[in-house]
């Protein structure tokens, strides 16, 4: 849990979320980070509470934690997250959802391109791709690819490589 939290404070949450390419859950972890080494920081519920209008979430289980002001809730919600007793926010499951679809054309691509090289006779009739893993596309921050290979749907070795697990 703690370097999936590194992960999630390293995005860039100083600007405006963008409910197309970011998670929702990167912004409740950042603020519980930022309330613990500050419990008096008010900024960090009002960004909170701005992200979850730009994001158009409508839990009611965040919303009454931001309107309550409690930590202890949002550490509750991340954690039901997290141990999938409950659903990820809607915008959420969305951005994965997207990602997913984009990683799958990118490593489609990618295997054509290594199947159709040059080589070999001309009428012969070209090699399997042995790609099996690439750099996911850039447009997704890294907590996006990171939650997809927490929840099982991606694998990464650790150099920025991402592959599809058996069977997926």
């Amino acid at each position: 849990m703690r370097a999936m939290r590194r992960v999630y404070s390293e995005a860039r949450l100083h600007r405006m979320i963008d409910p197309n390419m970011e998670l929702l859950l990167t912004v409740v972890i950042a603020t519980i980070e930022r309330l613990a080494a500050d419990s008096q920081d008010t900024s960090a519920w009002s960004e909170l509470a701005s992200a979850r209008e730009v994001t158009k979430d409508d839990g009611p289980e965040l919303a009454q934690a931001i309107e309550d002001r409690d930590a202890a809730a949002l550490q509750t919600l991340v954690e039901e997250w997290h141990g999938g007793k409950r659903h990820l926010p809607a915008c959420d499951r969305d951005v994965l959802k997207r990602a997913m679809k984009a990683y799958r054309k990118s490593l489609k691509v990618t295997r054509l391109a290594a199947e159709s090289h040059l080589g070999g006779g001309p009428l012969s009739g070209g090699s399997d791709s042995t790609v099996v893993g690439i750099q996911p596309p850039p447009r997704y921050p890294m907590p996006v690819w990171m939650e997809l290979v927490r929840q099982g749907r991606l694998m990464t070795d650790r150099r920025g490589t991402f592959e599809l697990p058996p069977g997926g």
